[in-house]
């Protein structure tokens, strides 16, 4: 009888742990997701960072389903220890960068609200869901470049854009709007 009750009880151990450990991966999945999302949302995140955050993370979930295709849907003891650690370093990672001195800054103008609108889009996108990793890492990596230039086309001119460069931001602003809907709406 104890024997029954004990092989029961290990069974069902065994059956708990294999139902569990997707959700703990895709639980812990999401929380990362929703603690770049908050970054992006407050500002403590810029563009670059995010987009390395999500390039990351999008390789993470890549190797994750690579791993539960060729093991018939379940990752190995072995495999989720490694993807738990990894996750232990991408937690890590969006602390330091969520921490450290670099923050995205919104000037008074509207080339600044058109940017931090399109933020507030993508960190609205990857909260909901609507965005994956790799999607987000493409759009942050696009508005790091319209910043990049911004700051560059400032400092050439005493801070300040000139009527065309204000334009052809615009523009690049318009395609990255673009770029935004569709990813969310796909």
């Amino acid at each position: 009888m104890k024997r029954t009750i004990s092989a029961i009880i290990a069974g069902s151990i065994f059956v708990a742990a294999a139902f569990a450990e997707p959700s703990q991966v895709g639980a812990r999945r999401e929380n990362q997701q929703d603690r770049i999302a908050q970054g992006v949302k407050s500002g403590s995140l810029t563009a670059g960072e995010t987009a390395r955050l999500e390039k990351r993370e999008s390789a993470i979930n890549q190797e994750v389903r690579t791993d539960r295709s060729l093991n018939g849907g379940k990752l190995t003891g072995q495999e989720h220890r490694m993807v738990n650690g990894q996750q232990n370093k991408m937690s890590n990672q969006i602390y330091r960068e969520k921490h450290n001195a670099a923050t995205q800054h919104y000037g008074n103008n509207e080339v600044a609200a058109r940017r931090y609108n399109q933020q507030q889009r993508i960190a609205s996108g990857i909260a909901s869901g609507k965005l994956t990793a790799g999607q987000t890492a493409r759009l942050e990596k696009g508005e790091s470049a319209i910043n990049q230039e911004t700051r560059a086309d400032r400092a050439v001119n005493g801070g300040s854009l000139t009527p065309g460069e204000r334009a052809a931001i615009n523009g690049q602003q318009n395609v990255a709007s673009g770029k935004i809907y569709r990813d969310k709406h796909n």
